[in-house]
Order: C-alpha cells, then sequence, then structure tokens
C-alpha cells in the first residue's frame, strides 16, 4: 500500500529524489573519467530525466484531494501517467538531438535512478 506521505511529497519522495541525484552525479563522475565529457553529459542526461520525471510524479500527487481511497488510487495513477509520458518525452528529446550520446553511461544511469525511485517505499517518514 502507497502511504500518503508518498502522495503528499513527503519526506520519502524527497529522500528518493536527494538519493538519484546522488546516484547521477556519482555515475557521471564515473563515466568522465571512463568515457570524457561525452560520457559524463550522457549519464547526467540520463539521471536527470528520471529526477525531473519523479519530481513531477511528486507534485502532481500532492495536488490531489485525497479523501478516500479511490481518490487516492486516482492520483497515484494520473502521477505515474504523468511520470511515464514525461520520461517517454525525455528520452525521444534526447535520443533525437544529442548526437554524441555515450549510450552505455545514458543507459546505465538511466535505469540506476528507476531504480532507485522504487526505494521510496523504504524510505521511512521521521
Amino acid at each position: 500500500m502507497i502511504r500518503v506521505a508518498l502522495l503528499k511529497g513527503g519526506k520519502p519522495i524527497r529522500t528518493v529524489l536527494r538519493w538519484q541525484l546522488c546516484a547521477t552525479v556519482v555515475a557521471a563522475l564515473i563515466a568522465a573519467a571512463w568515457q570524457g565529457f561525452h560520457g559524463a553529459y550522457s549519464a547526467l542526461l540520463g539521471g536527470l530525466i528520471n529526477v525531473v520525471a519523479g519530481a513531477v510524479f511528486g507534485w502532481v500527487a500532492a495536488r490531489s484531494d485525497n479523501r478516500s481511497a479511490g481518490e487516492t488510487l486516482h492520483a497515484l495513477f494520473r502521477a505515474e501517467a504523468s511520470k511515464v509520458i514525461l520520461i517517454v518525452a525525455q528520452l525521444w528529446l534526447v535520443l533525437t538531438v544529442y548526437k554524441e550520446i555515450m549510450l552505455a553511461a545514458f543507459f546505465g544511469t538511466f535505469f540506476l535512478t528507476v531504480i532507485l525511485f522504487t526505494m521510496a517505499f523504504f524510505a521511512r517518514e521521521r
């Protein structure tokens, strides 16, 4: 079950966004040493796609009025749909515009931040 704090932009969502940002920076540093500037930039773009989408997820969910279980579920679906649409649009934009992209750094960081977003369930409200 999704906690109300996750839907209301509480500590779990902020914690996961922080985790994603830290992982993106570390991945960019590793990619810079491995593939140079374009590797670092590709890793940054790959991570930031999910950071932006996660922030939009939190924003859309926080704007909803969850007075019942049905409204909470509707808010969750709306937020998730917004996140998925934004991810697809950003992936398309980056992959069509940035011709020097390093795919290993880009998709490696992208998938790492996807996995970290699922950890919101385990982040505690304190």
